[in-house]
């Protein structure tokens, strides 16, 4: 029987492999400076991993039940990275729409948006093993 709690579960996975995919793409522009495509995807993968990471974060604060002891303590630290990734994301992303939309090569702006899609790379993937710790170790039967 589904209902609303099957959502975030439903929906982590996509921002996650977006979100590290689209880091590793913007990783390799850097590196291959002559490839054209990468930034772009790169862009792309960003745009809809954040996307992705709105709804998941919403179905996690709305639909996900509360918890008491040890496991409390684990989803609050959960949920306060997946707000700390939230954050960064947006801010990634609307350095690279500034940069997209203006057609600018600026830099600054590059290396800033790159520290905070590498923080965001960081903090999803402290945030998905925490969300595992609890599935695995507070959810389901051994």
């Amino acid at each position: 029987m589904f209902d609303t709690s099957h959502l975030h579960p439903m929906l982590v996975h996509f921002p996650i492999a977006l979100i590290a995919f689209g880091f590793l793409a913007e990783l390799a522009s850097l590196i291959i400076k002559k490839e054209v495509c990468l930034p772009k995807v790169s862009f792309y993968l960003l745009i809809f991993g954040t996307l992705g990471a709105i709804l998941a974060w919403s179905t996690g604060t709305l639909f996900t039940a509360d918890m008491s002891g040890t496991a409390g303590t684990v989803k609050d630290t959960h949920a306060l990275f997946a707000t700390i990734t939230l954050g960064l994301l947006i801010i990634a992303s609307v350095l690279r729409t500034i940069m997209f939309l203006n057609k600018s090569g600026n830099r600054k702006i590059k290396w800033i948006s790159f520290a905070f899609y590498t923080l965001a790379a960081i903090s999803v993937s402290i945030t998905g093993f925490l969300g595992g710790t609890l599935v695995y170790n507070y959810m389901m039967p051994l």
